[in-house]
Protein backbone atom coordinates (compact mmCIF):
# COMPACT_ATOMS: atom_id res chain seq x y z
CA UNK A 1 0.00 0.00 0.00
CA UNK A 2 1.41 3.31 -1.26
CA UNK A 3 1.49 5.75 1.85
CA UNK A 4 3.18 9.59 1.64
CA UNK A 5 3.51 11.28 5.00
CA UNK A 6 4.81 14.66 5.11
CA UNK A 7 6.63 16.46 8.18
CA UNK A 8 8.96 19.44 8.49
CA UNK A 9 6.23 22.42 8.18
CA UNK A 10 5.95 25.14 10.42
CA UNK A 11 6.51 29.23 11.18
CA UNK A 12 9.37 30.68 9.88
CA UNK A 13 10.18 34.65 9.46
CA UNK A 14 10.95 35.63 6.21
CA UNK A 15 14.34 34.83 5.08
CA UNK A 16 14.04 32.22 7.08
CA UNK A 17 14.81 28.08 6.30
CA UNK A 18 12.78 24.71 6.92
CA UNK A 19 13.42 21.59 5.65
CA UNK A 20 10.22 19.44 4.92
CA UNK A 21 10.56 15.54 4.41
CA UNK A 22 7.74 13.25 2.44
CA UNK A 23 8.26 9.65 4.38
CA UNK A 24 7.35 6.80 1.19
CA UNK A 25 6.42 3.21 1.98
CA UNK A 26 4.92 0.86 -0.23
CA UNK A 27 7.66 1.42 -3.08
CA UNK A 28 10.64 2.80 -3.14
CA UNK A 29 11.54 6.62 -4.00
CA UNK A 30 14.31 6.09 -6.39
CA UNK A 31 11.91 4.03 -8.49
CA UNK A 32 9.40 6.90 -9.02
CA UNK A 33 8.74 10.42 -10.46
CA UNK A 34 8.09 12.70 -7.70
CA UNK A 35 7.46 15.98 -6.57
CA UNK A 36 6.42 18.59 -3.75
CA UNK A 37 3.43 21.06 -4.55
CA UNK A 38 1.94 23.79 -3.15
CA UNK A 39 -1.26 25.59 -2.32
CA UNK A 40 -2.26 28.36 -0.77
CA UNK A 41 -6.12 29.48 0.15
CA UNK A 42 -7.94 30.42 -2.84
CA UNK A 43 -5.32 29.39 -5.36
CA UNK A 44 -4.78 26.67 -7.46
CA UNK A 45 -2.13 23.87 -6.52
CA UNK A 46 1.08 24.62 -7.98
CA UNK A 47 4.46 22.51 -8.72
CA UNK A 48 7.38 23.62 -6.85
CA UNK A 49 10.25 20.97 -7.46
CA UNK A 50 9.93 17.58 -9.77
CA UNK A 51 12.72 14.83 -9.66
CA UNK A 52 12.40 11.67 -12.00
CA UNK A 53 13.62 8.24 -11.90
CA UNK A 54 16.56 9.93 -12.95
CA UNK A 55 18.01 11.80 -10.78
CA UNK A 56 17.15 14.76 -13.17
CA UNK A 57 15.13 17.73 -11.53
CA UNK A 58 13.37 20.76 -12.29
CA UNK A 59 12.47 23.47 -10.52
CA UNK A 60 9.41 26.68 -10.30
CA UNK A 61 11.01 29.84 -11.42
CA UNK A 62 10.01 31.28 -8.37
CA UNK A 63 11.66 28.90 -6.62
CA UNK A 64 14.74 28.55 -8.58
CA UNK A 65 17.81 29.08 -6.22
CA UNK A 66 15.99 28.75 -3.10
CA UNK A 67 14.85 25.15 -2.82
CA UNK A 68 16.61 21.96 -3.38
CA UNK A 69 14.56 18.84 -3.91
CA UNK A 70 16.44 15.43 -3.00
CA UNK A 71 16.07 11.99 -2.29
CA UNK A 72 17.35 10.01 0.24
CA UNK A 73 17.24 6.32 -0.39
CA UNK A 74 18.62 4.81 2.78
CA UNK A 75 15.49 6.44 4.53
CA UNK A 76 13.26 6.51 1.86
CA UNK A 77 12.13 9.79 2.03
CA UNK A 78 11.94 12.76 -0.89
CA UNK A 79 12.91 16.15 1.15
CA UNK A 80 12.94 19.51 0.27
CA UNK A 81 15.11 22.32 1.58
CA UNK A 82 13.77 25.71 1.95
CA UNK A 83 15.81 28.94 1.79
CA UNK A 84 15.10 32.26 1.43
CA UNK A 85 11.95 32.01 2.66
CA UNK A 86 9.22 34.78 1.27
CA UNK A 87 5.96 35.42 2.49
CA UNK A 88 4.45 34.03 -0.91
CA UNK A 89 5.98 30.84 0.02
CA UNK A 90 3.42 30.40 2.72
CA UNK A 91 1.34 27.52 1.75
CA UNK A 92 0.44 23.74 2.24
CA UNK A 93 2.76 21.62 0.97
CA UNK A 94 2.64 17.80 -0.46
CA UNK A 95 4.29 15.61 -1.96
CA UNK A 96 3.46 13.81 -4.33
CA UNK A 97 4.23 10.12 -6.25
CA UNK A 98 3.58 7.96 -9.27
CA UNK A 99 3.36 10.55 -12.04
CA UNK A 100 2.81 9.04 -16.01
CA UNK A 101 4.71 11.72 -17.15
CA UNK A 102 8.07 12.36 -16.04
CA UNK A 103 9.80 16.18 -14.73
CA UNK A 104 6.46 17.44 -14.91
CA UNK A 105 4.92 19.98 -12.48
CA UNK A 106 1.13 19.69 -13.18
CA UNK A 107 -0.34 17.59 -10.26
CA UNK A 108 -2.55 15.83 -12.39
CA UNK A 109 -0.42 13.73 -13.99
CA UNK A 110 0.56 12.14 -10.06
CA UNK A 111 -1.78 9.56 -8.87
CA UNK A 112 -0.19 9.66 -4.89
CA UNK A 113 -0.39 12.44 -2.62
CA UNK A 114 0.38 13.19 0.85
CA UNK A 115 -1.90 14.68 3.39
CA UNK A 116 0.19 17.90 3.39
CA UNK A 117 2.59 20.07 6.01
CA UNK A 118 1.59 23.93 6.76
CA UNK A 119 4.31 26.07 6.17
CA UNK A 120 3.65 29.70 7.29
CA UNK A 121 6.38 32.47 6.46
CA UNK A 122 5.71 35.72 8.13
CA UNK A 123 7.23 39.10 7.03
Amino acid sequence: QVQLVESGGGSVQAGGSLRLSCAASGFAVSSENMGWFRQAPGKQREGVAAIDTDGLIIYADSVKGRFTISQDNAQNTLDLQMNSLKAEDTAMYYCAADSRVKLTLWHGFYNYWGQGTQVTVSS
